[in-house]
């Protein structure tokens, strides 16, 4: 039984979800490399995609001969250029402190990270400044294309899942929680199609 059928078995909106819109297509990329996932997560929170798209472009741009950013070269960056760049003093901070927890092994190397639990990656990464619950689960589902990944506080996925169950208010995280239960372990998918819920605006 494929991820979809087992959903689709569970409700039949679920099932109608699913039939109407792009299919999970998550793959994992060849090379994964936690530091500069992270590093452009801290760069995006709280701003639009274009915005920080814009700022994190800079950021790369200050290490022109290097394809991937080193923490050994962010740490010594002057935090006056990271400022230049538009990162906040925050963010700046945040930026570092994942850094240093790269070089000290605090971040695992991408090969640790294959065979860690997602919760053993949760537990370690939400210690780094800045980096919460919420940003691990999208490097699982997205970065690490983990199966059963349930961000229960992302409010795309409430949204989506209140709109193809009809229901008026959304969902807290508690209650989503327990929905999720039944769509084990492939909730990473679930999380995909109630995202693409929200695409398929004229069609729901």
């Amino acid at each position: 039984m494929t991820p979809e059928e087992h959903l689709a078995a569970t409700d039949p909106r679920m099932a109608a979800l699913i039939a109407r819109t792009l299919r999970y297509n998550i793959k994992p990329p060849a090379l994964i490399r936690p530091f500069d996932s992270l590093a452009e997560s801290i760069a995006y929170q709280q701003l639009s995609g274009k915005a920080a798209a814009t700022i994190f472009g800079r950021v790369r741009a200050l290490y022109p001969k290097h394809r991937w950013l080193d923490p050994k070269r962010v740490l010594a960056t002057a935090d006056g250029s990271l400022r230049a760049a538009g990162l906040s003093r925050a963010k700046i901070a945040a930026l570092k402190d994942l850094a240093a927890k790269t070089l000290d092994g605090t971040v695992p190397s991408a090969r640790a990270l294959a065979r860690m639990t997602d919760e053993e990656i949760v537990a370690r990464m939400i210690t780094v400044r800045g980096i919460g619950r919420w940003t691990v689960e999208m490097l699982l589902l997205f970065d690490l294309a983990r199966p059963d990944i349930w961000p229960v506080h992302d409010y795309g996925v409430r949204k989506g899942f209140a709109k193809t169950f009809g229901r008026r208010k959304l969902p807290t995280p508690k209650q989503l929680m327990k929905f999720g239960e039944k769509w084990r372990p492939y909730r990473s998918v679930a999380a995909w199609y109630f995202w693409r819920a929200l695409d398929n605006k004229g069609r729901a």
